[in-house]
């Protein structure tokens, strides 16, 4: 089973289709659920004790859903980057692990103190930053990719 647990809800019609297809053909590999937590209102934070505030309150949402027993990759901007093939391998080795992998996308003010030390794994994705819409499908695309690398299709170039 792979759960992406995301901070807030994707109201966006188009990354709404694109999340359903990747998770279409995940379903070939794998169970998948995409499961939304409430963010907090950040617009105006400018206090470094609000920042934390919220993402206290986010992160303790996050936590509420996890498992003793899920392996959990947190997409951090202070985690490791791979390359396709490389992150095939980790998949393929974290699936031996643990049957529960849960990859969290933490609020836009980053994730808490309490989520990164539950991180079994810390991802950053990419030098570039994306919104947290897009990260949702470009992680759901990564899996895949993986489990296709990971099962000698024809997918990955």
């Amino acid at each position: 089973m792979i759960r992406l647990i995301a901070i807030g809800k994707n109201k966006d019609k188009a990354l709404q289709s694109l999340e359903k297809e990747y998770c279409k053909r995940l379903s070939a590999f794998v169970k998948v659920e995409v499961i939304e937590v409430k963010d907090e209102a950040n617009q105006h934070v400018e206090r470094e004790s609000e920042i934390l505030k919220i993402k206290e309150k986010e992160g303790t949402r996050v936590l509420e859903k996890l498992k003793k027993d899920d392996f959990v990759i947190l997409l951090d901007l202070h985690g490791k980057m791979m390359d396709s093939e490389t992150f095939a391998k980790k998949l393929d080795g974290w699936q031996g692990q643990s049957s529960n992998l849960v990859f969290v996308i933490a609020g836009s003010l980053g994730p808490s103190e309490k989520l990164v030390g539950r991180a079994n794994f810390r991802w950053k994705l990419s030098d570039c930053t994306f919104t947290h819409l897009m990260t949702r499908v470009l992680i759901l695309e990564q899996i895949y990719r993986g489990f296709m690398i990971n099962n000698h299709r024809n997918y990955h170039k």
